[in-house]
């Protein structure tokens, strides 16, 4: 239990960078429908948990050290061409929002020049990408129980001290902006786009366990815990709607209107959230190009890949990433389906050996 656990955190970890944390994503993909939303959160929940078991599984159970074995296992050998290839690419440009994001923060929580959180992240993510990838997993895990401790107590704060009722938070919810044109929509894009990003780490994740129910049941318990996030950073933002109204980072909003000791913990939350990701993906791209059973390889290519992610976070390829988000989305889909069909085939396939033993 201790391992699927590890895996939950780590999976949890790599999902919630800045944008899921602050709110703005959740806002953005969930909240701006209202209270329908909740349902939306629970879609989310289900289909996170299950490719999120799908995934650890199937890295499991090819034992896989990078996304590569499974992307092509699911898509074949020319589509999964396609999709290793823009995986591999956003891996590290979201490496480098990351770092990006983390000169922002710096900049405007604590008044320290933006290139100081860029070397920051950078440094740290490249410290813990240079460890073995059993350390680089409990770190990871570390900070999601911290997260998931200041949300609880954000939605239970929003909820004692609201002053609208449940016709004014819907009119109000549905005047923000939106990402896309439905609920339904924006739950599963929202899935989508994640996994699209942190199928990498999964299947990365799902090769360090031997025992495909145990890191099945990581991927379960992630999942359902991102559920659970969505739907507390919901209810909190929902019920404090005419609190957060045109407000970029929600969450850091409501955690200082409470207390500015508790907005100064939730950023650095965010920054530890910042953190994963940008670990996660780092690990993930130099994974894919370089063997980590190389350690002196390894080590070296991603301290070089950190330099350069480091170095491109000031020259705007944050804006070239940007608008590679709406395409990973949709090739999303095209991992959601192949992971369902695959699942399916290989419950057949289970069944036809357990027929054949029989007769």
């Amino acid at each position: 239990m201790k391992k699927s656990i590890q895996i939950a955190g780590a999976y949890i970890g790599v999902i919630v960078g800045a944008g899921f944390a602050s709110g703005q994503e959740i806002l953005q993909f969930f909240a701006s429908f209202g209270w329908i939303s909740v349902i939306g959160a629970v879609i989310a929940a289900f289909f996170f948990a299950f490719l999120g078991m799908s995934l650890t599984q199937l890295g499991s159970r090819l034992q896989t050290i990078s996304h590569k074995q499974v992307v092509y296992h699911l898509c074949g050998p020319y589509v999964g061409v396609f999709v290793d290839l823009i995986i591999t690419f956003f891996l590290f440009g979201v490496a480098v929002v990351m770092i990006a994001g983390t000169g922002s923060i710096f900049e405007q929580q604590f008044g320290l020049p933006s290139i100081v959180g860029n070397v920051v992240m950078a440094v740290l993510t490249i410290a813990t990408v240079c460890l073995n990838i059993q350390k680089v997993l409990s770190l990871m895990g570390m900070i999601t129980p911290f997260l998931l401790l200041i949300v609880v107590i954000i939605a239970i704060y929003s909820y004692l001290t609201m002053d609208l009722n449940a016709v004014e938070i819907q009119k109000i919810a549905e005047t923000q902006n939106s990402a896309v044109s439905n609920w339904v929509l924006g739950a599963l894009l929202y899935v989508s786009y994640n996994i699209a990003a942190g199928a990498a780490m999964l299947a990365v994740m799902g090769g360090t366990i031997t025992d495909e129910k145990t890191a099945g049941r990581g991927g379960i318990l992630g999942g359902i815990g991102l559920g659970l996030l969505i739907l507390l950073i919901i209810l909190a933002m929902l019920t404090k709607v005419n609190v957060i109204d045109g407000v970029d980072m929600p969450m850091l909003s409501l955690a200082s209107e409470m207390s500015p000791a508790i907005g100064w913990i939730m950023s650095i939350i965010l920054l530890g959230m910042i953190y994963n990701t940008a670990v996660g993906m780092l690990y993930a791209f130099t994974a894919r190009l370089i063997n980590p059973e190389q350690p002196t390889k390894f080590k070296g290519f991603a301290i070089s890949f950190g330099i350069v992610a480091f170095i491109a976070s000031f020259v705007g390829f944050t804006t070239l990433v940007g608008t590679l988000y709406p395409v990973m989305g949709y090739l999303g889909f095209i991992i959601m389906i192949a992971i369902i069909v695959a699942w399916f085939r290989r419950k057949r396939e289970i069944k036809e050996v357990a027929f054949k033993q029989a007769n």
